[in-house]
């Protein structure tokens, strides 16, 4: 490595609660995992990305003034091209990527990459914005150049979040608390076998319907909104289903937080078995294999489980006693053989 050359890493996060509610004006409840991302940037003096991966065989050479291509490389490009527009970069740069996150996972892993780059461009330059700056601007990237029509949780989290606690975020003010985790349970994080891309189409389909939501009540934020008010508002579905979804899941973020401060496991065991209820029947982000395997989680003795993540495959989270969390996995993994471990989180593993 040069020694021009500039290190950094972000984790991977996991949503213990609150999803599609950081673009809907309300709470979530992320936490980092012990999977991440590095990166190895060395700046150039022409406009070249260079940009190689542990995750694919070929480099990929890109123009600085390029556009998304559906290539793997564009979430690193976006992000070079907002460290040059920071001024942390002037020019391109060989970028090296490696990566233990599972891809198409739910787990952040695009938020990681691009917070990564821009951390390790702010060592480059010597100075540059906070964090918080820093996960404004990765959402940009993800917005405006790969269009993905995400809110600010995923780069909060993995600019962030601090191992061994969950961050309350009000994703409308970005003000936050880390709240320790419990120190009898572990978050533990299994792939459900089924991979998915934000980009596909139907996460940015569910943001238009909640759109719809938002100019029917003339709000931006959904989750401030009284659930029976919606319920009852002539508002055709499934733009009302996809608003109950964001106002009662946010109000299920504020009580998992208040579990977990006076350490009421039963309680945040039963707000994210509602909160997967509500992402499989309102906002309909949850499909057969992952609803089979968030039933198995809790039959087996898991306190809650859910999927985690924007939907449509990915990862489930699920509370599990330390005690008895490797014969519950091993339970529920031989029930799932397309499943897969991924990671646990818990206060000791911090």
């Amino acid at each position: 490595m040069s020694e021009h050359s500039f290190t950094a890493r972000a984790p991977g996060r996991v949503n213990l609660i609150g999803e599609h509610t950081d673009y809907n004006g309300g709470m979530v409840l992320p936490a980092a995992l012990s999977v991440g991302l590095e990166v190895v940037l060395t700046p150039r003096h022409d406009l070249t990305a260079s940009i190689t991966s542990t995750s694919h065989d070929e480099a990929a050479e890109r123009s600085m003034d390029d556009g998304a291509c559906g290539d793997w490389s564009d979430t690193a490009l976006g992000a070079l091209q907002e460290a040059r527009r920071l001024r942390l970069i002037t020019g391109g740069a060989d970028l090296s990527i490696r990566s233990s996150i599972p891809a198409g996972s739910g787990l952040s892993s695009s938020a990681a990459l691009i917070v990564a780059v821009l951390k390790a461009a702010r060592k480059a330059r010597g100075t540059g914005p906070d964090d918080v700056q820093l996960a404004l601007a990765a959402r940009r990237v993800e917005n405006d150049f790969l269009g993905v029509p995400c809110g600010i949780m995923d780069q909060m989290a993995v600019a962030l979040a601090t191992p061994g606690t969950a961050m309350a975020l009000d994703t409308k003010t970005l003000d936050y608390d880390l709240v320790t985790l419990p120190a009898d349970q572990s978050l533990v994080i299994l792939h459900s076998g089924v991979t998915r891309k934000l980009t596909d189409g139907r996460y940015k389909q569910r943001k238009d319907e909640c759109d719809i939501a938002k100019a029917h009540f003339g709000t931006e934020d959904l989750c401030l909104l009284d659930p029976d008010s919606i319920a009852k508002a002539d508002l055709a579905d499934p733009a009302r289903l996809r608003a109950l979804h964001c106002a009662t899941e946010s109000a299920r973020v504020i009580g998992a937080v208040d579990a977990l401060k006076s350490g009421n496991i039963a309680q945040l065991g039963a707000l994210m078995n509602a909160s997967h209820a509500s992402m499989r029947d309102l906002f309909d982000i949850s499909l057969p294999p992952i609803d089979t395997l968030v039933e198995s989680a809790v039959e087996l003795g898991a306190a809650g489980a859910r999927l985690t993540g924007g939907g449509f495959g990915g990862c489930i989270v699920a509370l599990v006693a330390n005690a008895s969390r490797q014969d519950w996995q091993t339970e529920v993994l031989a029930r799932h053989p397309g499943a897969r471990f991924v990671d646990a989180v818990s206060r000791t593993s911090a």
